[in-house]
């Protein structure tokens, strides 16, 4: 494999990218003197692996109806096997469109209108977005902080309990926050779903993006297989391999009966995937795959660590240590500013696009997440700016 250049600055402007072209209207920042880090995918190239799999379709030139693919589910099998330890049967997998439609699967299938779905906040906004859209009871369970990293609050949280809850969805490894769960707390997490009889939707959409010297990412299902009857686990390449355009995640059930409720849900709803999604991961789940995430980690790392020496060096900034994500989550209240305040430093002096904390529920406030899967010439640019931008506290 030819070592990728994620060094390149690739423009993607004009290009219906919701990243850039949508940046103006969201952040009031132009694409022509801004950076975006917000929308969560990167600014570089797939392996050639996927391009070549696309040029081969686009070649042959009839787009008809796909048929099954079994190179898809037995990558799957071999991706989840060989980086993850975990031994998945392709008759495992549903196939949906992108892991926020696979949570709004989970949820319509397993929950009734005004059921309680758990979410462990901050966290990836997404998941509140369609659990309310559903007419369900977003139930958040704060984690708490210590020692500058996120953890369970049992205590805390027994006290919320309410007995509407039905669902409880993970972000394993955690967005925003970036914490690896050792398999230690996912034991704690799947007690706690069996104890209070709730399903378990785990999504490890970030289990390939964990930097170097991290805790080892444990998948849910291998730290706790007695629950198999409540879990399902939500994986993608797509976050990975930057590939988020194809629309295209799994569900993951090892149980029959659980699986069949989902299998039905889609059938009503006609969800099957398209000619690209299944052929851009099998390519992508590949030896040629393995190398190219190898080298991306270890460049993600470089990122995090200019990154976070820079914001760590600005008086009353801090950003939380990244074990796993390109998502850097940076605490703004020690500047004593408001929100309003710092969010026009970063937006407005810094030209810097950043998803704002309390979009990601309960503990959100004085926050705001920051992209780093871009070339570090944008990254190096980006902390200058932010320098800058608060320099009277320096």
């Amino acid at each position: 494999m030819t070592k990728p250049d994620f060094d390149e600055l690739i423009d993607r402007v004009g290009t219906d990218c919701n990243k850039w072209d949508d940046m103006q209207a969201a952040f009031g920042v132009s694409p022509e003197d801004g950076i975006a880090m917000w929308v969560a995918d990167m600014d570089f190239r797939p392996p050639a692996s996927v391009q070549r799999a696309i040029e081969q379709i686009a070649a042959h030139g009839v787009y008809g109806y796909p048929s099954a693919n079994d190179a898809y589910l037995q990558a799957i099998r071999w991706w989840m096997e060989t980086r993850h330890g975990w031994q998945t049967q392709p008759e495992w997998v549903l196939t949906a469109h992108g892991l926020v439609n696979a949570t709004g699967i989970c949820i319509d299938a397993l929950t009734q209108a005004g059921d309680g779905v758990i979410l462990m906040t901050p966290v990836y906004h997404a998941f509140a977005r369609v659990t309310r859209a559903a007419g369900r009871d977003v139930v958040e369970f704060p984690l708490k902080l210590e020692d500058g990293a996120y953890r369970l609050d049992w205590e805390g949280w027994a006290a919320r309990m309410t007995g509407r809850e039905k669902m409880l969805i993970l972000c394993s490894p955690h967005n925003p926050g970036g914490r690896v769960w050792s398999a230690q707390e996912l034991r704690e997490i799947a007690a706690f779903c069996e104890a209070h009889d709730l399903i378990l939707v785990s999504d490890e959409i970030h289990a390939d993006l964990v930097m170097p010297g991290a805790p080892r990412h444990t998948v849910t299902a291998v730290a706790a297989p007695e629950i198999a009857s409540r879990l399902i686990t939500l994986t993608a390449a797509t976050k990975t391999f930057n590939i988020a355009g194809a629309h295209i995640g799994n569900m993951i059930v090892a149980d029959e009966a659980l699986r069949e409720q989902l299998k039905r849900r889609m059938m009503a709803l006609g969800v099957s995937p398209g000619m690209f999604g299944p052929a851009m991961v099998a390519a992508a789940y590949s030896p040629e795959g393995a190398e190219w995430v190898d080298a991306l980690v270890e460049y993600l790392d470089g990122n995090r660590r200019i990154f976070d020496e820079g914001v760590n060096a600005i008086p009353g900034l801090r950003s939380m240590p990244l074990e796993a994500t390109y998502l850097a989550w940076v605490d703004f209240t020690g500047t004593g500013m408001t929100p309003e305040e710092f969010t026009a430093r970063v937006q407005g002096t810094a030209r810097i696009a950043a998803n704002h904390g309390p979009s990601f529920g309960q503990g959100g406030e004085g926050h705001l997440r920051f992209n780093l899967a871009t070339p570090r010439a944008r990254v190096v640019e980006a902390v200058e700016r932010l320098k800058r931008a608060f320099g009277d506290l320096q």
